[in-house]
């Protein structure tokens, strides 16, 4: 699989790095690029997050592009409480230019073929609409797109009804849904938030990373994150949704989905950002979507704590360690 990673990061993104790049360590998927959108943060700082995490995991080499500094319709709002004044908890990546050629990107992966390419967006979708207005044709060409965002039938962590990806960026959502040319893959708040870490566990992923740059990183980065979840009632742990999407778009990990007809509430000022599930087929809408309803959690983690070991084994051994280590698997 190949796999175009379009984030925010954003502490729990910085999960789905780790995540994704062990697997590109082992051959598992080829991390084609990774590109920003405004969201926890501006997209320039995400995109110099990215770099940052990229190569505290080894891959340096791997593409990365600041994407739409501003939300298509609405002013961006962003989340410094939740992810720190620039997205990475008490850590700081370090300054650094980055490109701005995202779509480039997007269109050079995709004239390379798409039956093997996979998107994954763990931000607003505000780059995958603007990549619709501005290659349409190689926008129609994307078949394999899996989300993070929504709440359908579930309680919103942004407003009562709506969730924060979402919410950022609504009509490039509603957009979206609308306009891909097969059934998003989404997975929403009823499942992402149940992918629960807690401090001991945090203290186990650092501990199985062993000699991974990341490592030292990873508990400056997460502290805040649980600090921020005790003070909205969610107790000192974090719910670390990135990390879920990458493994259902990998499909590492069991899950079951609904195939239904979504749509998203763009213009109500009350409403904005919540996300319908046609579940009666009431509309009588063609399903646009694949909403996923159940995640082994359980597998989820044993799963990126097998990814954690790739990196310990990469910066222990080096890359043929690894790919060796996979094929005896």
């Amino acid at each position: 699989m190949r796999v175009l990673f379009d984030c925010d990061p954003g502490i729990d993104d910085t999960l789905a790095l780790i995540y994704l790049t062990a697997a590109h360590h082992e051959g598992r998927i080829e991390l084609e690029a990774v590109t920003t959108t405004s969201g926890n943060v501006e997209a320039t700082q995400c995109a110099v997050n990215a770099a940052w995490v990229l190569g505290l995991c080894g891959l340096r080499t791997i593409p990365v592009a600041a994407g739409e500094p501003q939300p298509i319709a609405c002013e961006l709002t962003t989340t410094p409480e939740t992810h720190g004044e620039t997205g990475l908890g008490y850590a700081r990546a370090p300054e650094r230019y980055v490109e701005s050629d995202w779509d480039a990107l997007w269109v050079d992966a995709i004239e390379r073929g798409t039956d093997d390419l996979h998107l994954i967006v763990t931000g607003p979708l505000t780059n995958l609409a603007a990549f619709r207005r501005l290659h349409p044709r190689h926008f129609s060409e994307l078949t394999h797109i899996t989300v993070m965002g929504g709440a359908f039938n579930y309680p919103g962590n942004t407003t009562p009804t709506a969730e924060w990806n979402i919410w950022v960026d609504p009509h490039a959502a509603k957009e979206v849904f609308a306009s891909a040319a097969l059934p998003t893959t989404v997975c929403s708040l009823g499942v992402t938030e149940k992918m629960l870490l807690e401090p001991g566990a945090l203290e186990e992923v650092v501990e199985k990373l062993g000699p991974a740059p990341i490592a030292a990183q990873l508990p400056d980065i997460v502290r805040f994150y649980f600090e921020f979840h005790e003070e909205v009632g969610e107790g000192y742990r974090a719910q670390i949704h990135d990390l879920l999407a990458c493994e259902v778009a990998l499909g590492t990990v069991p899950y079951d989905a609904t195939l239904t007809a979504i749509d998203v509430e763009a213009d109500s000022e009350l409403m904005r950002g919540t996300t319908v599930a046609d579940l009666r087929d009431v509309w009588e809408r063609e399903p646009n979507a694949e909403v996923v309803t159940r995640v082994d959690v359980d597998k989820a983690w044993a799963e990126f704590d097998r990814a954690c070991g790739v990196h310990a084994r990469f910066f222990g051994g080096g890359l043929d360690s690894v790919r060796h280590a996979r094929a005896e698997d």
